[in-house]
């Protein structure tokens, strides 16, 4: 698993000055240490009009950051409430889009699967039967 940092403020002014120093950006990922493709992002995203402005790139980050959607953690209530239409038959899918929580359907199988494991009781039985029946229903086509 590779280990991803966000620029600093001062990876950023190097990024400029190097930059206009005519550095192409290969150079300026060996110097700062980082992916050639960092640099190419960081170009690309912060560059105005008139170029690339350090303090305009920071500003600009530091906005995307705050409009950013935080994802949820999974509260005992949401839990509650996940774990309820799921035994009514809704997919995760629906369940992350219909009740518009910011918590992905992939996380709710997540909680699914763990369940299962730790002997389960989001899933009843006859929800199971229900789908092994379709899988093999899937299985002879």
């Amino acid at each position: 698993m590779r280990n991803h940092k966000q620029l600093s403020q001062a990876q950023r002014y190097q990024i400029g000055i190097l930059n206009k120093a005519g550095k192409n950006q290969k150079e300026i990922a060996q110097l700062l240490g980082v992916s050639g493709s960092t640099v190419c992002r960081e170009l690309k995203r912060n560059r105005g009009k008139k170029g690339y402005f350090p303090k305009q790139a920071q500003i600009k980050t530091d906005k995307r950051r705050a409009q950013a959607v935080k994802a949820l953690k999974m509260t005992a209530e949401r839990v509650i409430e996940i774990e309820q239409k799921i035994r009514l038959d809704w997919s995760p899918e629906q369940v992350s889009g219909k009740l518009e929580i910011t918590i992905s359907h992939e996380r709710i199988y997540q909680h699914i699967w763990a369940d299962k494991r730790n002997g389960g009781h989001v899933i009843s039985a006859s929800s199971t039967q229900q789908q092994e029946t379709q899988k093999a229903i899937r299985i002879k086509r």
